[in-house]
């Protein structure tokens, strides 16, 4: 080897320790500047509340700006290829339900980002989803809906969050466990969604027990059951799915927050510090309870041992049901 190339082997290798330091550096100040986080959902639903609470303690623990991104459509999988296409410096983040994060690798024929692409940091909260019906319609009770379904086979309509979400699956599990058949009209989210369904346009909603409880109880729309094992506190007289007559039906959404993969185990590991600690404290924990979330702080071994059996639970789901979309 000659004296230019071992000059230039030495150059290489101070100018890979150096990007090193310069690394290491950067993790162990973060952050220093703003972050972003992308919700793949519109602005106003449960998915979107839960960060905004959370990042407003973050600005207030690291006094730097946190902002809520909501990029929204194609199932969450448009915000989540952001994400996943971001430098890896925990300066965009995506907080989310499970679609892009569980449900549509398996669900879609091509996707244009991988679950593997993003990592987990921590799980804000699962909540269980509940069946609305609009106010008027003539069903009462979980069997009586059911009854109603059959008589009127691709009659009565469903909402969703968007094709491939929690409550779109939920509706296809409710329809194979029942034996029933609805016309799906999907949404960009709970919030349109419920606008619909609260003015009459659809029938029937599998929505998370937030924001669909207040408009319960102030007569907008009517929640039949609750898809969980246990009824919730906040609606003692409404029973669960199981107790209405159906069987081993249980639907329960979670939010995750996640990190373009490769974001250095450093920032990935003071986020979680920082973001597990917030869930524990007791102004957060009533917040969340009023919009019937259940606080789930994890720590990161645990948050992907979690999304990886939910990946599986909903993957199982949606193949038995053979729904796949473009």
């Amino acid at each position: 080897m000659n004296a230019r190339t071992l000059a230039l082997s030495a150059i290489a290798l101070l100018a890979a320790l150096s990007a090193a330091d310069c690394r290491a550096e950067d993790a162990a100040n973060y952050p220093t500047q703003n972050i972003r986080i992308i919700v793949p959902y519109p602005a106003g639903g449960t998915a979107d509340t839960l960060p905004r609470i959370v990042a407003e303690k973050l600005r207030q623990k690291w006094n730097q700006p946190v902002i809520i991104e909501n990029r929204s459509g194609a199932g969450g999988n448009i915000g989540a290829e952001v994400v996943a296409n971001s430098p890896p410096d925990g300066y965009t983040l995506m907080s989310s339900p499970p679609g892009p994060i569980a449900i549509n690798e398996t669900l879609y024929k091509k996707l244009p980002f991988r679950p593997a692409d993003l990592m987990p940091i921590t799980v804000l909260g699962t909540v269980p989803n509940v069946l609305d019906v609009r106010s008027d319609f003539p069903a009462k009770s979980v069997k009586e809906l059911i009854d109603y379904v059959k008589a009127n086979p691709d009659k009565v309509s469903f909402a969703s969050q968007g094709n491939g979400t929690t409550s779109h699956l939920t509706a296809i599990l409710f329809e194979k466990l029942t034996g029933t058949r609805m016309v799906h009209v999907p949404y960009r989210g709970s919030a349109p969604a419920l606008q619909d369904i609260v003015g009459g346009t659809v029938d029937v909603f599998f929505d998370n027990l937030g924001f669909s409880m207040n408009l319960h109880l102030g007569g907008k729309l009517r929640i039949l059951a609750v898809c969980d094992t246990e009824r919730v506190p906040s609606l003692p007289d409404v029973p669960t799915a199981r107790e209405a007559g159906v069987p081993d039906f249980t639907s329960v959404t979670w939010f995750a927050l996640m990190a373009p993969h490769g974001t250095p185990d450093t920032i990935v590991a003071k986020l979680n510090a920082a973001v597990t600690a917030i869930l524990g404290e007791p102004d957060i924990q009533a917040q969340f309870v009023k919009l019937g979330v259940r606080p789930a702080p994890m720590d990161i071994a645990a948050t992907a041992r979690f999304i990886g059996e939910e990946r599986a639970r909903w993957g199982g789901i949606v193949r038995s049901a053979d729904v796949t979309l473009e």
